[in-house]
């Protein structure tokens, strides 16, 4: 009778256990809130705000905004050396989420996406080529960009409007998107 009890006791436990942890988790920002709590402003942000290049037209029905498409590749080390300094810098972060929607674009990489009622893909992309120079992405054209890293500047009806190549620190590139911040006021 004893054992039987253990055996009850530690169901039990185990039930108890199981239903705090799903609790928990039911209870925790599972990335479902409202698309009004999501636009909530911010007075600083510590990290960048990268959206997917799918989302940019569903976002900006919703609020209008320019637009900043990092163009990068994964083999290009001025576009790595952008990534942990740059786009770290408080400045830069917070003028980007504040008056531009960022993308990050890999002009190599597989990704597909409708865009201004197009489709874009990268058939020539190859899987075993992923650290090395791979197909071109058949949306790279569309910016027409030279090299990498280029910052492409688009306004709210996605006519670019600037193109900011090559590497970049945190004043300069500062410096390149206040034109644009105070052209728009």
């Amino acid at each position: 009778m004893l054992i039987l009890a253990k055996k009850t006791m530690k169901h039990i436990i185990l039930f108890f256990a199981a239903a705090l942890i799903l609790s928990a988790c039911n209870s925790s920002d599972t990335g479902t809130a409202t698309k009004s709590t999501k636009k909530k402003a911010q007075d600083s942000y510590s990290e960048m705000q990268w959206i997917k290049m799918g989302d940019l037209e569903s976002n900006m029905k919703e609020e209008p905004r320019k637009v900043l498409i990092d163009v990068y590749t994964n083999w290009c080390g001025p576009c790595k050396m952008m990534d942990r300094s740059t786009f770290k810098d408080s400045t830069v972060i917070n003028k980007l989420a504040k008056n531009f929607y960022s993308v990050k674009f890999n002009a190599e990489g597989p990704d597909a996406f409708n865009f201004n009622g197009k489709t874009y893909d990268n058939k020539r992309f190859d899987p075993k080529r992923v650290r090395s120079r791979n197909g071109q992405h058949s949306f790279t054209p569309t910016l027409s960009v030279r090299g990498y890293p280029t910052q492409v500047i688009m306004d709210e009806n996605f006519k670019i409007i600037d193109r900011i190549v090559g590497y970049k620190n945190a004043a300069q590139l500062s410096a390149a998107l206040d034109k644009h911040i105070n052209s728009s006021k």
